[in-house]
């Protein structure tokens, strides 16, 4: 039996529920000699830690008169700054525009979309002082539009103003002044400054811990004092090209480079042992502060914080298909061409069709699995056909009443099969007919290969 909680309050308005994050101690994970507890961030209102610096920054934009009554409000962010911008911008009436680059989650964008803000999409493959670099596009938009505030939470003051009055305090009271090491990631730098010169006033013998990304810039530049060029890594809203503006990086005692694979393993890991769904950002987060606990020669009380919440990650380091298609996962190999299947049939990973199943339901199937073709297979699990978007077209286009019927009178009954010992040069010609290939022997069928099957192999040879 846990022990009675006091009663929550009644909050009058969302923006109230900011803050005041509870501090969970991990217990089923091994941290060495010491205990390790996180702060659950992913709990604000927003989902992230950033409602925080969102609620700060605005508040201060409307004191000094930068954002008026009606304004618009732009921001460049990696998605959760945006979230939070949202949240209180729809509270208080504001328009809302976010610059975000293509690595983030579909659910992120959504989410962005489905609260009211304007989404601009910008690449993530190129660096700070290119045109198409996503702060500097929207610097750009707010510098061409009179009316608008540039939130600019790398060099915005109120950023790490906001981690020094609500979550350092928090955390200090928390831990009832108890903390040897707290561990963070830089994206403004926000977090690691605020919290950091909080903790580091109260006790100067507390350490601040840098998580970084692999291909980040700011783990050699921590540990080495070295400058080098920055690389790309996967996950969201941590790393940097370049130091912001309002981040000490004197306050950083030591960093940990994660790489990608190491963060979503940890972060699967985190919520399969200890029931916390978190970011990708918490996976690097995590995996650091496993990393330094795991070190110490003697006991310490170390903190990190759930930045976010994993939900936003459902379709990434949480699909299983995702981590495989990347790499994160490995799979058996057989030195053959049915390592280019990325469904692959005998372990059930791909979505058939019975030859009496209704077209209707094909079409609802292909919808769920967000697929384009599929294999019908007969009782004895032999591809009798393939169903795609054309053939159902085809039916929707020429029969009406095609719905009810089964998809074995629209299917294309000419299956392209392959043998596994097929080569890759074999595959070409079916490709270039516009068609899927089937691989199978006499014994079984082991999957489909399409033309971003091949991509997506030849890809990963780069």
């Amino acid at each position: 039996m846990t022990s009675p909680r006091a009663t929550a309050p009644v909050f009058h308005n969302i923006l109230e529920m900011i803050g005041n994050t509870p501090m969970l101690e991990i217990t089923r994970i091994d941290t060495g000699p010491c205990k390790l507890f996180v702060k659950m961030e992913s709990m604000n209102p927003g989902n992230s830690i950033k409602d925080r610096i969102a609620v700060t920054m605005i508040d201060a934009a409307e004191k000094s008169g930068k954002l008026k009554k009606g304004g618009r409000i732009v921001e460049a962010t990696a998605g959760n700054t945006g979230l939070a911008l949202a949240l209180v911008a729809g509270q208080k009436g504001y328009r809302l525009t976010v610059v975000v680059p293509d690595k983030m989650s579909d659910e992120k964008i959504s989410h962005l979309r489905a609260m009211g803000a304007e989404v601009v999409l910008t690449r993530s493959d190129v660096a700070k002082g290119h045109p198409e670099y996503y702060q500097d596009v929207a610097e750009k938009i707010a510098r061409d539009d009179p009316d608008a505030f540039y939130a600019s939470q790398f060099t915005n003051e109120a950023n790490p103003q906001a981690h020094y009055e609500t979550t350092g305090p928090e955390i200090w009271e928390q831990m009832d002044g108890k903390i040897d090491a707290f561990v963070a990631g830089i994206g403004s730098g926000g977090t690691v400054s605020g919290v950091g010169k909080f903790l580091k006033e109260r006790n100067p013998n507390c350490e601040i811990i840098l998580a970084d990304p692999v291909g980040s810039i700011l783990t050699p530049l921590v540990n080495e004092g070295k400058k080098v060029q920055p690389g790309s890594w996967l996950v969201e809203g941590i790393g940097e090209d370049f130091v912001p503006s309002i981040c000490h990086l004197e306050l950083v005692k030591k960093a940990y480079a994660i790489s990608d694979e190491e963060a979503f393993h940890t972060a699967r890991e985190l919520l399969k042992k200890e029931g916390v769904l978190a970011g990708s950002s918490v996976g690097t987060l995590f995996a650091a502060a496993l990393r330094y606990c795991r070190e110490q020669k003697e006991p310490k009380r170390v903190v990190t914080l759930i930045c976010d919440n994993g939900a936003k990650y459902l379709s990434k380091m949480f699909n299983d298909f995702w981590m495989v298609d990347n790499g994160f996962i490995k799979r058996p190999t057989y030195g053959d061409i049915r390592d280019l299947i990325a469904r692959r049939h005998l372990e059930r990973e791909d979505f058939c069709l019975s030859p009496e199943i209704p077209v209707l339901q094909a079409i609802k199937r292909m919808r769920m699995f967000s697929i384009s073709q599929m294999a019908v297979v007969d009782e004895k699990d032999r591809v009798v056909g393939i169903l795609d978007e054309t053939d159902v077209l085809m039916a929707l286009v020429r029969d009406r009443d095609c719905a009810a019927k089964p998809v074995k009178d629209f299917m294309t009954s000419r299956v392209e099969t392959v043998r596994p010992t097929a080569s890759v040069n074999d595959l070409l010609p079916i490709f270039r007919a516009d068609r899927v290939a089937v691989v199978a022997d006499d014994k079984h069928f082991y999957g489909l290969i399409t033309k971003i099957d091949l991509i997506n192999y030849l890809r990963k040879q780069l």
